[in-house]
This record gives C-alpha cells, structure tokens and sequence, in this order.
C-alpha cells in the first residue's frame, strides 16, 4: 500500500540544531525517534527520551531469571496489516543478524510456524469445548451488521451492554472477541466497531486465531531491544528516572507552542527550555500505569494512588486548552479499567507443558489463547514459543494468563482472584485444566507465579465521543504533539502497537513537515470479498439471502448515507 509516498523527504532546514523531546518511554517514542532519524534526518544526539522508570519499552515488557521467576504483563495481538509498525521494522536490524531485519526474521518465524490454534475453549475441568463457529444468532448478526452501518456520532457514549441483546454476551463470539482484546460489557462500542472494521477481514479465522502473528520472544526481547540497541548506536539520548510533572505553553497567535518542560530527577526540580524549532511529544497515557507485582506466596494489591504518572500531566494540560482533551473519561474509575494477569515459571516440568499439548494439539507459540468458558475468573491462558526469554533454559518453561472477572469469587479458590497469592492462582487455573489431582506435584516445580496488577489496562475502551482523546497534533500547535493509545487517530485501533506507532509517524511527519504521507489504515471493511465471508461466518450460512428493506430505513444513522 502507498507505495508512491515512500520518499526520503528532503531534510528540513536546520535540523542539525533543532532537538526533540519525547516524554514517556513506550513503544511510541521509540518509534518517533526512529522516523526521525530515518524520515526527518535528525541527528540522534539531538533526540532525548524522557522516561521516569530505569527501564524503557513501555508495556511491551518481559524480565526476570530462571531462579527468581520471569514476567510479561502481557501481549499486543499483530496481524500481517499493521502497515506503520512493519514500516518502522523494516529498518531495524536484527539482533542476531545486522544485514537482516526484525521484520524478515518475524515474518519468516510466522510462515514456519503460523498461529493455527485447535483448541480455543475448554469448560468442566479439562474438556474441549465447541469452538467451530461464533455461535451467533440471526439477532446478533444483525446486531453486528447494524453497528458496522451506524456512525460514530450516531453511538456516542454507548457501551456494549446498552447496545447488544444480553443473548450476545453468551456466544463463542463474545468469548473469543472479549478474550482476544479485553473487552468488558462496559466499554465503548464505538471501540469495539473499530476492532470489528479494522480485523473484519480476520473474522472467518477468528475461532482459530489464524492470522495472528507472535514474534520469537516475549515482545521486549523481540521488538523493543532491537529498536533500542539501534536507537543507542545512532546516539538517541535515554534519561530515565526523570519524572515529567508539567508542560509550559505559549498560546499567543492562536498557536500552541510547547516552550518548557519541568521534571525530577534524584528528588531535584529541573527544567527544559524548548526552542520553537524543537518538537515535545508527549505520551498522555499509559495502560500500565502504576502496575504492581506480586509473587507466588502474595498477591498484586491495587495500586489507588492520587498519583497517576502520565495521566496526572495530561490532566494539568487539559486545564489549559479544550484541545488538550479529556483525561478524566479514562483515568477515573479503575475498578472498571483494571485487570490482572500472571506469569508463571516451572523449572524439570514433566507434567502441566505435556498435559496442554495433549489437551490442545498445539505446539508452544502455535496455539494462541485458550479460553475457560466456566470460569467465574474468566480466565485463559496462552502457552509462548520456548524459550519466551532470551535467558531462559531449555528446563526451564513459562506459561502465561489473565482474567478479566478479577472481583469474582473462584471456583475452586475460594477468593476473588484481587485477593489471590501467585500460588492460588495457579492452583485455580490447574484446576480448570483438569490437573487438580497433580496440584501439590506441580507446585513441587513451580519457581514463581508473579502477578501484575495494572489499574488503568483497558481504561483506554472506556465510553467517550470525539474530543476526549486529543488529535496528534492538535489545532494551531507548532512544534507540540500527542503520542499513544490516548490520543486520536481515526479509524484505527486503541490497545495495539500499531496504534503508538502509527501517532509517532503521524507527529513526525506532520510536525517536521516533511510532505509524506503516513500508511493509511488497511480498509478491509470496504472489501466486498471481506464484507461477504464476515457476514456469512457471523450468520453461519454459505449464501446471503435479501430481503426488502426500505433503503431509508436501512441507510438512518449511517457511513453511507453521510458519504451520499
């Protein structure tokens, strides 16, 4: 796609004296110094990444050892259109092989072992349950036909329990979809409509995970540290422990201009005085924000802090222009954003790896998630590609899991899973498994169970309208811009990397004006050929009969009828 616009942009001018400030160390800065390196021909020395912890990569994180446990707070699902995020590591060498790309090496570990998953749910303890249909009814269906026709403005603040017959919200489709991507009956279905357009052209592999692409590591060992280890040796400035607290702006002239950032460092008041030919950009958000740990004999407590890192600054910047957006839609109500997930470290395991493969039929890395329909947790699992960490010993191996009803009690632990030592909720998820007799053996091998607990993870599915998350880069700003899940991008993904990456390229590229275009979002939802196999999959028929429908009844409220 867009092949035309692949240019190498002229530099701008001064651009070995103009220096860029990116605040937040995620996926999406990253990215942003990449593209300006690369796109804007910015000197890396010129380039600071402001981070508050030690460590970068945002929540694409992986860590540990073999003897104290490892831990993932999660994975972003990938898919072959992720057109930003496999520009940006077309340019990225590979770690174990400079002349090659991270991007040959992670499209040639999906050729040879695709995702393909032949078991995806599991109910009574252990047993396979019907995955080979959405299971939806003609009212669903339609339900589901309806949302792709209405706009955005038309659904405003709805959620998907106001909008879905409650019969929706018990078929495969609901487990499979609320599972992959985390959604909860309270979420925007402005959001779940862009999930739906944007992966409609993956709804006919969905109960199977086809099309889904996972990298060779954990993502931090795979994507993250190739990004940095280039970024270092182009001389890309990391100032991590820096704690950003404020933003200064200039509005004079109808215009934005960032023109000083104030931080701590080592419990000392700094600041940075930004030139107007500089560029800030800002990641207003992070989904991991104030995520705590646990192991396997305590559990991951809440973290309810009045402090809340990134979003406390994007608060004061909202106080300052309504163009700033709207924080408090996203950031205010953590027991409808928070969920937990953990990780889990078994060293000469002879018993849970086997039991799964002969359980699934699938290889470590091929399956994908495993959903347990009768969990009170609403719990799954995925089993990563071995080894999951660069580090790791062949003996030693990890699996991974996440609920999403963390306030439930359990069924066979007695305890909401918030409540639960790493221990109880392994010994939960065994149970499930059908492993309950083998419980005490298993532990035996069980180095960690490290829980995380992360407040605000789905915060970025909350209800909101156009407006709440800011534009990239918003009306009159002249050298300051918006990077993440929080800001706005039309028609894309909140809760995937191409999403941050996607808000860097555009700030660059828009800010540094360098007269290219960014990929557009793949527009699957305009296909015919995708249109028809996502209905007939959704209604479980091989032909679509029609039936006479008013065409202004059909069109109110819709895509077309605006574009009409």
């Amino acid at each position: 796609m867009n092949n035309y616009q692949r240019i190498n942009p002229i530099a701008p001018k001064n651009i070995e004296k103009r220096k860029a400030y990116l605040i937040g160390g995620g996926i999406a800065s990253l990215a942003a110094a990449a593209f300006l390196i690369r796109d804007a021909h910015m000197p890396g020395k010129n380039i600071h990444i402001i981070e508050q912890l030690d460590v970068v990569g945002g929540s694409m994180d992986g860590a540990g050892t073999a003897e104290k446990g490892y831990t993932a707070r999660g994975g972003r699902e990938i898919e072959e259109h992720f057109e930003c995020f496999m520009d940006l590591y077309s340019f990225i060498p590979s770690l174990k092989d400079k002349d090659r790309s991270v991007l040959d090496e992670f499209r040639e570990l999906n050729i040879e072992e695709p995702i393909e998953s032949h078991c995806r749910l599991v109910q009574n303890q252990g047993e396979k349950a019907d995955f080979s249909s959405l299971g939806l009814s003609t009212k669903n269906a339609m339900e589901l036909a309806k949302l792709h026709m209405l706009t955005e403005q038309a659904l405003g603040e709805t959620t998907l329990e106001q909008y879905f017959h409650a019969s929706f919200f018990e078929t495969n489709f609901w487990y499979f979809w609320a599972t992959m991507f985390a959604f909860k009956k309270w979420h925007s279905v402005i959001e779940f409509k862009r999930y739906m357009e944007r992966f409609m052209h993956l709804i006919g592999g969905m109960n199977k995970l086809k099309g889904i692409l996972h990298t060779e590591y954990n993502q931090y060992d795979s994507l993250i540290l190739p990004l940095i280890t280039w970024l270092k040796k182009h001389d890309v400035c990391f100032g991590s422990g820096c704690e950003v607290t404020d933003i200064d702006f200039d509005f004079s002239n109808n215009e934005k201009v960032a023109t000083a950032i104030y931080y701590t460092k080592d419990e000392k008041n700094k600041i940075i005085n930004v030139k107007k030919d500089d560029i800030v950009l800002f990641t207003n958000g992070s989904m991991t924000q104030n995520t705590t740990r646990g192991d396997i004999d305590h559990p991951a407590v809440l973290n309810r802090s009045g402090n809340k890192g990134c979003f406390s600054v994007w608060e004061k910047l909202a106080r300052k222009s309504q163009d700033f957006g709207h924080p408090e839609k996203f950031c205010s109500d953590i027991d409808k954003s928070k969920w937990l997930s953990f990780t889990i470290t078994l060293k000469d395991d002879d018993i849970v790896f086997p039991y799964i493969y002969k359980l699934t039929g699938d290889k470590s890395g091929m399956g994908g998630l495993v959903t347990i329909k009768d969990s009170s947790w609403f719990m799954s699992w995925v089993v990563p590609k071995h080894p999951h960490f660069i580090n790791q010993p062949d003996n030693v191996k990890v699996l991974w899991a996440y609920a999403l009803n963390i306030d439930e009690t359990g069924d066979y632990v007695k305890k909401t899973l918030s409540d639960c030592t790493g221990r109880e909720m392994f010994e939960e998820l065994l149970y499930h498994m059908g492993l309950k007799d083998k419980i005490t053996e298993i532990l035996s091998h069980t180095v960690n169970v490290i829980p995380s607990m992360m407040p605000y993870i789905t915060s970025q599915f909350m209800p909101r309208i156009a407006g709440d998350r800011p534009d990239v880069i918003p009306k009159g700003s002249k050298n300051f811009g918006f990077l993440g899940q929080y800001s706005e991008v039309p028609n894309d993904c909140v809760f995937t990397v191409e999403y941050s990456v996607r808000t860097a390229m555009t700030a660059v590229y828009g800010l540094m004006n360098l007269g290219k275009k960014v990929d557009p979002v793949y527009p699957s939802q305009y296909d015919i050929r995708v249109l028809t196999n996502a209905a007939k999959t959704c209604l479980g028929i091989d032909k679509l009969p029609l039936k006479d429908i008013p065409l202004g009844t059909l069109m109110k409220n819709t895509e077309l009828l605006k574009l009409l």
